[in-house]
């Protein structure tokens, strides 16, 4: 499968910033409340407000949030174009697997008519 060194990064950031569960749990209340501040979020999650700003920070240099100030106050809200790409990039490694198997398959029984 042929990608982008832009693509590449981009997945890695995510995959990276996913790899989480706290940055998880994040994106799971944002996707819930449509947005927050990060006060509110870190009411919700065992973790320090600026434990959830650090974590808001690596979410939004991964595409997955953004953030807008309103006032004194942040709010982040779902970024859903990163994961839709992400998940374009994972259907299509899962394709290239499946095609992969498929051709190991079809050596497998072709070995096996012949062997007979």
């Amino acid at each position: 499968m042929a990608e982008g060194r832009g693509t590449a990064e981009a997945v890695d950031s995510i995959l990276v910033a996913l790899a989480d569960p706290t940055r998880r749990q994040l994106l799971d209340l944002l996707a819930a409340q449509g947005e927050a501040t990060a006060t509110t979020l870190a009411e919700q999650l065992p973790v320090t407000r600026q434990a959830v700003v650090k974590h808001l920070a690596v979410l939004n240099a991964a595409g997955l949030v953004t953030g807008g100030r309103i006032g004194r106050e942040v709010r982040y809200a779902v970024r859903p174009a990163a994961l839709d790409a992400t998940a374009r990039w994972m259907a299509a490694l899962a394709a290239e697997w499946d095609r992969r198997l498929a051709n190991i398959k079809h050596a497998a029984e072709a070995a096996e008519r012949d062997a007979r």
